[in-house]
């Protein structure tokens, strides 16, 4: 049996919990991470090495959409670079599971580089809006801040609510039995997806559509942001046992 074959089939039997993601983490970029991370193993490639192929992928969508004018040509080479990026993020992880080499520097390498895409990405469009879609009104500007706000923040309290979590667990304190993962739930999640995002700059070449969709993705961000604030505390609140 091939390495590549082995690794498919030990990562299909060793998927992270579905519950809490959205319809695109869990049917497309996590299966798409599962070939590329089976291809890393058959290469030899480390966990960090991944990451760092990873962060290539998308610093270069991040680097087409500052530097160069919207084109529909542009949009898809931006969205095959967000989206590969996006699929060896997921990659990573599951070859550091699979062979049992990840740790703690492989785990601060991955949340630096996806907060630093967060910071980077909204920045890029930000430029982009400045240098190329010639707005009349400055406010518009102000949009690419707030998504990077809420985005921003909502990934950094999503990452420490897991950690302090484990922490806790690890401590001896009662952990909630895991549920079966919402098919609603999945759906609702899917306009704060980093993935859908990705897909947007699809539509890169057309100035007005792409800044309605942007802008319907910040909203969506903006709601979830309290109801994601409230729900960790809630969870962090709760006396250990």
């Amino acid at each position: 049996m091939s390495r590549f074959r082995y690794a498919v089939g030990e990562l299909a039997a060793a998927q992270k919990p579905a519950k809490g993601v959205s319809l695109y983490s869990r049917y497309v970029n996590r299966p798409a991470g599962r070939l590329l991370a089976a291809a890393a193993y058959g290469a030899r490639m480390s966990p960090n090495q991944v990451t760092a192929v990873s962060a290539v992928f998308t610093f270069t969508g991040v680097a087409l959409i500052a530097l160069l004018p919207p084109s529909h040509g542009l949009a898809l080479g931006v969205f095959a670079a967000l989206v590969t990026g996006f699929a060896l993020d997921s990659a990573d992880g599951q070859l550091a599971r699979l062979t049992r080499r990840g740790g703690p520097a492989g785990e601060w390498l991955d949340h630096v580089v996806d907060c630093a895409k967060m910071l980077a990405l909204h920045t890029a469009v930000l430029v982009c809006f400045h240098r190329h879609f010639g707005f009349s009104d400055p406010l518009y500007l102000l949009v690419p801040l707030a998504f990077q706000f809420a985005a921003v923040t909502v990934f950094f309290g999503g990452v420490l609510t897991e950690q302090l979590k484990r922490n806790a667990a690890g401590s001896g304190a009662g952990a909630p039995a895991a549920s079966a993962p919402s098919a609603l739930r999945s759906v609702a999640l899917l306009p704060v997806d980093y993935g859908l995002l990705c897909a947007v700059f699809l539509f890169l070449g057309d100035r007005e559509l792409f800044l309605v969709l942007y802008c319907a993705l910040l909203a969506a961000h903006l709601l979830f942001l309290p109801a994601f604030l409230a729900k960790w505390y809630r969870e962090l609140s709760v006396p250990a046992r």
